[in-house]
């Protein structure tokens, strides 16, 4: 366990599989708290029974990040739970690969509804708590597409992604004097449902052509978020990008 995860409370958005539900088993094990959040209740209650079997505080709660009202109750549950939130990781995402051209609009619709505004409805819900509590920390998943263009095919993930990037620095500018945190995570190819995503033929068989030959496991990235809720109040690790070795963008 670790002195600054033991017991905190810690929401993670997505947590129903791959990076989400690795992050919240990782933290489990080190001694935190942790409200899972996803669509599928099912798959969350399983885990949470699971994670409790072995100890762990743990609690399931139903989520869609893309309306504001059901964000506000995740974070609500938690505080009348627990009595705080600690740590928020916006982890819920998507990436539904296709060249501009094929006109996706509706999952163009979906990616800015998930990775944006899904992000910004974790902020709203989670920032008025912290900042009573004049402590906090906010963990958004962005992605190496947000640092890197990749195209054809990745350009309004990319533009998702590199929002979440700013949208995080601005919010670390904002919030620092109050004593919240912020990171950014920015994961390359690990292996998870996110590849599964994409709809366009295609584009899906390049994507788990790199995937195959790329790919991390999951808890590369859990190990990382947690080695940034793990430091002092007084450090503030701003940003981690993590790509597998064999990975060339």
């Amino acid at each position: 366990m670790s002195r600054n995860i033991e017991g905190k409370v810690i929401v993670i958005t997505g947590a129903s599989s791959g990076l989400g539900e690795s992050t919240a088993r990782h933290l489990a094990k080190m001694g935190a708290t942790v409200v899972l959040g996803a669509r599928r209740k099912d798959r969350l209650d399983a885990i949470v029974k699971n994670l409790q079997t072995e100890g762990a505080k743990a609690l399931a709660v139903s989520v869609d990040v893309t309306k504001r009202a059901e964000v506000e109750a995740l974070v609500q549950k938690t505080v009348d739970t627990y009595g705080r939130i600690d740590v928020l990781v916006n982890n819920a995402g998507i990436m539904p690969i296709a060249p501009l051209s094929l006109l996706k609009v509706d999952e163009w619709d979906r990616m800015i509804d998930l990775n944006i505004k899904g992000v910004l409805y974790g902020i709203a819900a989670a920032l008025p708590h912290m900042k009573r509590q004049k402590t906090g920390h906010i963990v958004n998943t962005a992605s190496v597409f947000g640092i890197k263009m990749f195209a054809p095919g990745g350009t309004v993930y990319c533009a998702t992604k590199a929002a979440v990037h700013l949208l995080t620095e601005g919010l670390r500018i904002e919030v620092h004097g109050d004593g919240i945190r912020t990171t950014i995570i920015s994961p390359g190819a690990v292996d998870s449902e996110l590849k599964a995503s994409t709809s366009d033929e295609t584009s899906s068989k390049m994507v788990n052509q790199l995937f195959e030959a790329w790919a991390i496991p999951a808890e590369s990235i859990a190990r990382a978020i947690a080695y940034a809720i793990e430091q002092p109040a007084d450090v503030d690790i701003n940003e981690i990008v993590v790509r597998p070795t064999a990975q060339d963008f």
